[in-house]
């Protein structure tokens, strides 16, 4: 028997839920991508996050269906890339380690270190401004998660200046090229 698709095996899933869930997933993007292993949840309630507001011109996707992307400019330099989980409410993806496509990820970072931040994970990817909305259907954007759930870290956001002690970072245990080591003691049950 086949999988639902992506957006609606998480249909309904909140933003910590799903970003914990996102671990160990398999991203693909146009060919290129690898395993999540470092997320981070945003809601509607907390006053890091884009939506916290309501909805504007920028935010529009991150109030669209669940399992499309959320794309936006950080600074005004790197794209971030984002799962929808309810409206109001997304995921960050921050690193992952990969596995398909890596010289065309190398190619566009022209540098070592490809996917261990959300700024670099995006250039190796090829996230485009464009990307945002789009599905994670298998078009050009695919997310397949893992029947197994790793050992999680849990640990404070980085990065923003609102609701930095929510512990709504997540990282895969033991993985290597995480943006930033978590805080010790950081393992969830």
């Amino acid at each position: 028997m086949r999988a639902a698709p992506f957006p609606e095996q998480i249909a309904g899933m909140d933003a910590t839920d799903l970003a914990r869930r996102l671990i160990g997933a398999t991203l693909l993007v146009r060919g290129a991508g690898g395993i999540i292993i470092e997320t981070e949840a945003y809601t509607r309630d907390d006053p890091a996050s884009h939506s916290f507001r309501g909805p504007t011109a920028r935010n529009a996707s991150m109030f669209g269906p669940a399992g499309h992307a959320y794309v936006y400019r950080s600074y005004g330099i790197h794209l971030c890339l984002n799962v929808v989980a309810r409206p109001g409410e997304a995921v960050l993806i921050r690193a992952l380690t990969p596995t398909t496509g890596i010289k065309a990820m190398e190619a566009r970072r022209n540098s070592p270190l490809l996917c261990n931040g959300p700024g670099r994970l995006t250039q190796a990817l090829g996230i485009r401004s464009g990307d945002d909305g789009a599905p994670f259907d298998g078009t050009d954007l695919s997310i397949t998660l893992s029947p197994a759930l790793p050992d999680l870290l849990t640990g404070p956001r980085i990065g923003i200046s609102r609701a930095q002690d929510l512990p709504w970072r997540f990282g895969m245990a033991g993985a290597r090229g995480l943006s930033r080591p978590f805080p010790p003691q950081a393992v969830s049950p």
